[in-house]
């Protein structure tokens, strides 16, 4: 026990460290408390997930389904990496890259994935903040890239439609969980370093008159392991995703996968502020990134690191 000071100081102040010491950390506090993780029976680890085998995806930030091919996602990589985005089939295999132009990676942190009257769009956050220092950041808006109908690789560039910049009600906010509320045109973002969690909100069609916003700060949420604290870094909400019918909310964690099904009619806000169902431990050794299928029925994890496993979680 007298290490975990050690591993803490590791994995926030050095964000690179050596994937296979985080991995066998990680991996034995899932281990230890595997038994009572209460995990959801509706969801189930896939067996044998296979391997990311893009060669350019090597600190996989954050993921999403396309929207115009649900067997598609589309991955960023983390702060310091090209301006791309990532097209991977399910089965991991490697379908090309799309270079954002004009944007820079200061520290992209996660991607989401929407539909605004029959267009799908992709949103990109750039939301990184360890050391909560930044004084703005931004949401990058575009349209999702034309796949090509022969299932060539994709290739070329795409243009950021809309900017939004940002500060956080409460000061400057480490963040790399962000998703869209489609039915009321808002963006929900869930810090990461505080405690709890906190629940803000952006509108997704801001007035252009207002050049930088503030978020709202809607409340908080749990997103504890079994257990308590034994390592305290591994309850940082690290990816959130909201499946396209609306009915369920996902977060990653370094632990594990927390779900918030939301009730008809209901907000967002009330689904996070119930317990979550937590699933199984994913076993991975830093799971930035997770993706939530169009019904909720298939979620994905990817852990940073070159060719990590695509974990994947099916509803029974």
């Amino acid at each position: 026990m007298t290490t975990l000071p050690v591993i803490r100081r590791l994995h926030i102040r050095h964000r690179h460290a050596p994937f296979r010491i985080v991995k066998s950390v990680l991996t034995l506090a899932a281990a230890a408390t595997l038994t009572a993780a209460g995990a959801d029976p509706v969801h189930r680890l896939a067996v044998d997930p296979p391997a990311l085998r893009s060669p350019r995806v090597t600190e996989a930030s954050g993921m999403t389904f396309s929207r115009r091919d649900p067997g598609k996602l589309w991955i960023i990589n983390d702060s310091g990496c090209s301006a791309e985005l990532h097209l991977t089939h399910i089965d991991g295999s490697d379908l090309g890259h799309v270079t954002v132009k004009g944007a820079r990676n200061v520290d992209w942190e996660d991607i989401a994935s929407f539909e605004i009257d029959g267009r799908p769009w992709l949103l990109i956050a750039d939301t990184g903040d360890n050391d909560a220092k930044r004084p703005e950041r931004s949401l990058l808006l575009l349209e999702e890239p034309a796949l090509p109908a022969d299932g060539t690789p994709v290739t070329g560039g795409v243009s950021v439609a809309r900017e939004i910049r940002f500060r956080y009600q409460g000061g400057p906010r480490d963040c790399e969980a962000v998703a869209v509320d489609v039915p009321k045109r808002r963006i929900l973002l869930v810090s990461k370093r505080t405690q709890p969690p906190e629940l803000h909100e952006l509108p997704l069609d801001p007035d252009p008159s207002q050049p930088v916003l503030t978020t709202r700060r809607l409340g908080t949420l749990r997103t504890e392991s079994p257990g308590g604290g034994l390592i305290p870094i591994r309850d940082q909400p690290t990816g959130l995703d909201i499946s396209a019918d609306q009915s369920l909310a996902a977060i990653v964690t370094y632990y594990s996968v927390f779900l918030f099904p939301r009730k008809p009619h209901e907000s967002w806000e009330d689904a996070f502020s119930r317990k979550p169902i937590v699933l199984a431990p994913h076993q991975t050794a830093q799971a930035e990134s997770i993706a939530v299928s169009r019904d909720g029925g298939s979620i994905v994890v990817v852990s940073e690191g070159r060719n990590p496993p695509l974990v994947r979680y099916r509803r029974d």
